[in-house]
C-alpha cells in the first residue's frame, strides 16, 4: 500500500471519528462495490501505425476496481463522506488510439499492481427551504432519508466532477450501463480531474421544483491527465454551469439538462504548434509551445425519457471550442450520442437490462490538422491522418445472478478508430462482473 494513500486514508478515518464524536444522534451508512472488466480487441486493418495508435493486433485487457462508501450525518442536514478504492489492470494499446475508449473504469488503473487511494472525501450541507419532501433511499454516497423540493446543497471535498454534473439515468456509469467512455458522458467534455478522474473543489445547487441549477469550481491536473493537482484554483480551474429540468411527457418521466464549463490552465493551442513547426521546420509539438494560459469553452445537451415502465432513451450533443489540446479528458471536441436501455420485465427477467447505444466524435479543424502533421495527441498521433469522424456502437446485456452481482456481455463495433478512416474497424468484446452491497 502506497504510503501516501495510506496517509490519506487515515487522515479522512480520524477526521470521520472526529465528526462522530461529537454528533448525536448520528445515521451511519456503508457501501461497496467491486468490478472487474475483462476485453479482447480483434485484429483489424493498418496500412501504417504511430506511436499513439491503436495497435492493430489482436489484445487482450483488464480493469478492477473496488470500493467502500462510507458515509455518515454529523449534524442535521449535513453529510461527511469517504471512499477508499483499490484498482489494477492493463489498458489497450497503452490507453491511446481512440478518442471514445472501450472502458471507462481503465482510467483509474495505473498498471497490473493493486493500488489503494483515496477516491472521495467530501462534505454535503443541505439548506431546506420548503415545498413539499421527496425520498431519498440509500446508496453509494448518499444516505436515506428525505429532501425538501426547495433547498441548497453545498458540496465542498474530494470527488469526481461527473458524480455532480451530466447524470443520465440511462447512460452514466460504466459499472453498470455502457462502458464506452463517449457514452458515459459528454465526448467533449473536458472535465477537471486528476488521471483518475478525481479532483477537489466545491459545487452550490439551488433546488425548486422540477428545476435545478448548479454551478461549481473545481482544480485542474499541473500537466496534461496527470496525477498531480494544481493549487491555485483561482488561476487554473474547470467551471461548470448546469441547468436541469424534470418533466412528464405522456405522463412518463423525463429530464432536459444544458452544461455549459470553462477551463483555465497552461494549455498549448493546435495552432500554436503548427505555426511553430512551420516557422522551424519538423513535426507539430504540443510540449514546445506550452506555456501561457490559456482557456477552453464548450457546452453540452443532455435529454433523458422513460419511454415506458420499462425503457428509457437517452440523448446526449457536446462541443468544445477545439482550439486547446486535451487537458483532463479525452480527444474529443465534437460528440453525438444516443440510445436506448431496456429492463427484462417483458421477459420475466425484470432486474436484467439491455442497451443499445451509438456515437459519433468529431475533431476540430486545427486538432486534425495537427495529428495529420504527425503531431502527438496525448491519445492520439498515428504519424498522419486520413480524418473521418470515429463511429462507435455498443451493446449490452447485463444479467442479474443475484441482487448484488451482475453479469454483462458487451460489444463495441468502432469505424474509424481515433478519426483515420485508413485503419479499421474494431470490435471489442467484453466481460463485466459488478457486485455491490
Amino acid at each position: 500500500m502506497p504510503a501516501r494513500a495510506s496517509r490519506d486514508i487515515a487522515a479522512g478515518l480520524l477526521l470521520l471519528a472526529s465528526f462522530a464524536a461529537a454528533a448525536e444522534p448520528l445515521d451511519v451508512d456503508v457501501h461497496g462495490q467491486a468490478t472487474y472488466v475483462g476485453q479482447r480487441k480483434s485484429a483489424f486493418d493498418a496500412p501504417y501505425s504511430g506511436e499513439h495508435s491503436l495497435r492493430p493486433e489482436r489484445e487482450r485487457s483488464y480493469s478492477f476496481t473496488g470500493t467502500i462508501a462510507l458515509g455518515f450525518r454529523p449534524w442535521r442536514d449535513g453529510e461527511l463522506y469517504l471512499d477508499p478504492e483499490v484498482a489494477q489492470g492493463v489498458p489497450l494499446s497503452g490507453l491511446t488510439g481512440l478518442g471514445g475508449f472501450t472502458n471507462g473504469e481503465i482510467a483509474r488503473t495505473s498498471g497490473p499492481s493493486l493500488k489503494l487511494y483515496r477516491a472521495r472525501l467530501f462534505l454535503r450541507q443541505t439548506w431546506n427551504g420548503g415545498g413539499g419532501s421527496e425520498r431519498v433511499d440509500a446508496e453509494m454516497n448518499q444516505l436515506a432519508g428525505f429532501a425538501q423540493k426547495r433547498r441548497i446543497v453545498l458540496t465542498v471535498g474530494n470527488l469526481s466532477v461527473t458524480d455532480l454534473f451530466d447524470d443520465n439515468a440511462y447512460s452514466h456509469d460504466p459499472r453498470t450501463q455502457f462502458l464506452n467512455w463517449s457514452l458515459m458522458t459528454h465526448g467533449a467534455f473536458d472535465f477537471a480531474a486528476d488521471a483518475r478522474g478525481y479532483t477537489w473543489g466545491a459545487a452550490l445547487e439551488w433546488y425548486r421544483d422540477d428545476w435545478t441549477l448548479r454551478a461549481g469550481r473545481f482544480a485542474q491536473p499541473r500537466q496534461p491527465n496527470q496525477m498531480e493537482l494544481d493549487p491555485k484554483i483561482f488561476r487554473h480551474y474547470g467551471d461548470q454551469l448546469e441547468l436541469e429540468h424534470h418533466h412528464r411527457l405522456a405522463g412518463r418521466e423525463g429530464a432536459v439538462r444544458l452544461l455549459a464549463f470553462r477551463n483555465r490552465a497552461r494549455m498549448a493551442s493546435y495552432a500554436d504548434a503548427l505555426d511553430a513547426a512551420a516557422a522551424a521546420g519538423g513535426t507539430p509539438d504540443l510540449n514546445a509551445v506550452r506555456g501561457g494560459e490559456k482557456t477552453k469553452t464548450g457546452y453540452g445537451v443532455n435529454l433523458e425519457q422513460a419511454l415506458s415502465s420499462d425503457v428509457g432513451a437517452f440523448l446526449r450533443a457536446s462541443r468544445a471550442d477545439g482550439r486547446t489540446e486535451t487537458y483532463a479528458f479525452t480527444e474529443i471536441d465534437r460528440s453525438l450520442s444516443g440510445g436506448v436501455l431496456v429492463k427484462g420485465a417483458a421477459w420475466k427477467r425484470a432486474e436484467d437490462a439491455v442497451g443499445l447505444g451509438a456515437v459519433r466524435n468529431y475533431l476540430s479543424a486545427s486538432h486534425r490538422d495537427y495529428l495529420a502533421a504527425g503531431g502527438l495527441g496525448f491519445f492520439l498521433g498515428d504519424g498522419q491522418l486520413n480524418y473521418r469522424p470515429e463511429q462507435i456502437v455498443e451493446a449490452f446485456y447485463r444479467i442479474a445472478v443475484t441482487k448484488a452481482l451482475a453479469l454483462s456481455v458487451d460489444f463495441q463495433r468502432i469505424e474509424n478508430p481515433g478519426y483515420n478512416a485508413d485503419r479499421g474497424p474494431v470490435r471489442v468484446a467484453s466481460l463485466r462482473a459488478h457486485a455491490e452491497f
